[in-house]
Parts: C-alpha cells; structure tokens; sequence
C-alpha cells in the first residue's frame, strides 16, 4: 500500500487527531502506548513509551583524510546490553564525500492514526554532496539502504542544493530545508520528497525576505512554520571568517511563514545580539505559539510567543565571551544545538567552543532559570576525561530520551569549522557520551558507564553529528 493510500484510509483518525488540545483517553489520561508503536498520539504518550535501547547516529569521514564513505552507526545504548555503549552495526554510505549532517524520519507523531502509517525510513542527506539516502530501518539492528537521490536530479528538479533539516509531513511527504540554490548561492529553500521518496519539487511558493536558509519546525494548530538562517554553502563550506559576518554574508533573522498559503507572514532580524541563528524548536504541546532559537555567533538564546497577529521574540539568555589568549576576539559560547523536553518543562542547549551543556527550566517559558551545567571539552581549558579518555573538542549535538531523563551528546559541528576550532578532533575521531538528567529539581550528570569512541572505528577515527532513536525522540516528532 502506498502512503497515499493510507493517508486517505486514514483520513478520519487524522480529523480526531486535530481536535484541540492534546489527545487524552476517557479518563483523561495518555492512553497506553504498544511496545512497537512508535507514532503517538500526544507528547505525554511519548513520554511515557519504552526506554530506548538503540541510538543511530552519521559518523563522517570528509575532512579527515580517510578515504572512506560516511556512514550511519548503531549504538547500543540499552545498560542491560552485553554490547552497551558500542557501536554494533556500520551501514556505509555508497559514495565518498557526503558530509551527513541532520536526518529524520518518513514518518513521526504529526501521522499518528493513519493506516500503516509507520516509523521505518531515515532520510540521511550529504551536506557537502546534496545527495540524499533513504535508509530503510525495518531491522532496527541492522539498516539497510533503500534508495539514492543524486544531488544532479534535486539541482534539474528544484535549483537547490546542501540539504539540511528533514521533517516528515502529516501529507505523507517529507520536507527538507536546503541552505543553497545549484551553485551554492543563498537563500536555498525546501524541497519535498512525496510518498515514495521521490523528488517533487519546492514546497514554497515565495521565498520574499528570506537571505539564508537553515533549521525549520512547524505549528499545524497555528498555521505557522518557523525557520532560520546560517549562510550560504559557498561561505560556511571553507571555515568560518569574521568579516564575512561584517559583508552581511551571515543571517541574523528568523522568519514565521503561514503555513497553508507557504510564504513568509513575518520577519523578525535578531540585530547584532542575534548572528548566526541556528536550531529552532517550538514547544510540543500543539496547542502552544512559544518556542526558542540559539543565535549561535552571538551566543543568545531568544524566546518567541504569538501575541495577537504577531509573533513577539525577546532575549531571555546570553552566554558571555571569555577573553583567551591566542585569540584575536573574545571566545564566544558558540551555541550550536538546542532541544526542549517532551513535557516543554526543560531548555538544554550546547556552547561548542566554551565547552559546557547547559539545562535550564523553562516552567516559565519567558524567564528560564539555570539549574544545570556540565562540562565536555571547548577550548577553555576546562577539558576533562571521562575514565581516562580525553574529551576533544566541544559539546554540539543533542538528543534527549522521551522521558527526558538522558541526554546523549556528540562533538563534531561541521568538517571545515571542525578542522578550524579543532584540528585535532580528525586524529582522535568523536565522543558519544551520555548525561543523566534529573527532571524533577533539575541538574545534571554525567553517565561515566557510556563512552563510545569513534577514535577507534575500524576504518579510522570518524565523527559524529546527529542522532535518532527507532522510537522518536524530540527534535524530530510534530503533533498536528
């Protein structure tokens, strides 16, 4: 059965699915969630679905000199595993040169009711190459690739190029934001793949106000999708250089588009508090306008909220630079990464070049108060092992358990900058280590049992980026 078959046969549980307010059993509870049901019907379900027991993550190897294919690793991640805190499964890519980055699924909890609607494909695209694999995961031990998508067919179909955020659509089709046009030339913009994973072209109808491209997440209850601004691939893709911040070769706006008509309602320009806004995350609660993006240069974290026909955003956290000898301007926190718990309660974000995960509590979503702090590696001095290994480089990408009690953390940012802040990261390859959170006081901790060390992958040291579980997790699923 295709999904647009399913789609429509599904058409009625959908309908119940858009009902206000979050989806609840008789007796007001989250109704319970089957062992393999992955697609849930509220945030409080997902919350309260199986632990993770398997954790993929891209390691790469572009930009560190092994001649090797990225690939994507299976970590066991289950404490009552006898292969615990081991990669058990390497499904290399075909080609040399992709630069994986962020991937998502086919399907995720914005298809929760519809007929054979399942969680069973990673869509793994190449920052560097533009092309796009379609990893079918029905082993969740063992993925197996399923379909390629050449970059040259993307550029003849769309004129777009550097394929970054995958989300899937409660459509059945998946959307993924692209960061450049077919010569690597601003803004970008999004392309979609229909139900069987082929190229159908652009989902906007106007990119007006838009200069750059990057992250995406999208309201459906409040017809809006919000998304951000890195720069174009032929200024990121050699190093980062501060005066092409000053040539205006980097973004500082964020931009809220009507969701049904696809084109841009409103632009907000975070000014010189506000460079280089990357991750966005809207609450979970489908009911909810707050969420929150990392301006990543300037190190600011900004709050959002609809007020009336307007989305008001505010500066509710700076990270402040640290002199450091060396360096020819003061070291910015650099927050790469940011995610909200699954019951919107808790704000954790990562300054790569500091070095420190932050979580803070967002009860009140204007006001977040810090309540806990670890440090990973950064550059100033605060590096630390953990069981004798070293800790290179600095903390970046995130992903947290549904029931928000771990949260998992790698290293690498991207190939160039990496060889930039970290040259040694390419010799020593990544960590993957993981933080006990407590979600009742707050604080954090870390798991000194869980270590995994791309540094010693049979091929050669690699690095790692994002990560998903086969369960969901919470910078992939939408509730519609």
């Amino acid at each position: 059965m295709k999904r647009r078959d399913f789609l429509a046969a599904g058409a009625g549980a959908l309908g119940a699915a858009m009902l206000p307010g979050w989806v609840r059993g008789a007796d007001g509870k989250p109704p319970a969630v089957a062992c393999c049901d992955s697609l849930y019907a509220s945030p409080q379900a997902a919350i309260k679905s199986p632990r993770e027991k398997l954790l993929y993550t891209v390691a790469l190897y572009v930009g560190t000199g092994v001649n090797a294919p990225d690939y994507l690793a299976t970590i066991d991640v289950d404490p009552e595993s006898p292969t615990y805190s081991q990669v058990i499964h390497r499904l290399p890519m075909p080609k040399v040169g992709d630069e994986l980055h962020h991937f998502g699924w086919n399907a995720c909890s914005s298809c929760h009711g519809m007929a054979g609607a399942e969680r069973r494909y990673l869509i793994v695209p190449g920052l560097k190459s533009g092309r796009i694999h379609v990893v079918d995961v029905a082993d969740p031990k063992s993925p197996r690739l399923h379909k390629v998508i050449e970059p040259a067919e993307v550029v003849s179909k769309a004129n777009l190029t550097a394929p970054h955020t995958v989300h899937c659509l409660a459509s059945g089709e998946v959307m993924i934001s692209m960061l450049g046009d077919g010569q690597g030339r601003g803004p970008g913009g999004f392309l979609l793949l229909d139900e069987d994973f082929n190229v159908k072209g652009r989902w906007e109808k106007d990119a007006a106000g838009m200069n750059y491209n990057y992250d995406y997440w999208y309201q459906p209850r409040h017809n809006v999708m919000v998304s951000s601004e890195w720069a174009a691939p032929n200024t990121y893709s050699h190093g980062f250089n501060p005066a092409d911040v000053q040539a205006g070769k980097y973004g500082r706006k964020i931009h809220f588009w009507d969701w049904k008509e696809r084109r841009i309602r409103q632009s907000v320009d975070l000014g010189e508090q506000g460079w280089i806004p990357l991750e966005v995350r809207f609450h979970h609660n489908p009911d909810s306008t707050h969420g929150f993006v990392g301006a990543a240069l300037s190190s600011t974290m900004w709050h959002w909220h609809k007020e009336g026909d307007r989305f008001q955003v505010d500066k509710v956290i700076a990270v402040e630079p640290v002199e450091k000898e060396g360096w020819p301007f003061p070291v910015p926190g650099l927050i790469t990464d940011l995610l909200v718990s699954m019951d919107d309660r808790w704000l954790y974000f990562s300054n790569w070049l500091h070095g420190d995960v932050r979580q803070y509590d967002i009860s009140d979503p204007a006001n977040p108060k810090l309540t806990g702090q670890v440090w990973c590696g950064g550059v100033l001095g605060k590096v630390r092992e953990l069981n004798g290994r070293p800790m290179t480089g600095g903390p970046q990408m995130l992903q947290l358990s549904l029931d928000g009690r771990r949260l998992y953390v790698t290293n690498s940012l991207q190939s160039a900058w990496d060889n930039q802040f970290y040259p040694d990261l390419k010799q020593r390859g990544s960590y993957l280590i993981q933080i006990d959170c407590d979600t009742d006081k707050g604080g954090m901790k870390l798991n000194e049992k869980f270590f995994v060390d791309f540094g010693k992958e049979p091929q050669g040291p690699a690095r790692a980026h994002e990560m998903r579980f086969p369960g969901g997790d919470c910078t992939s699923d939408i509730w519609v």
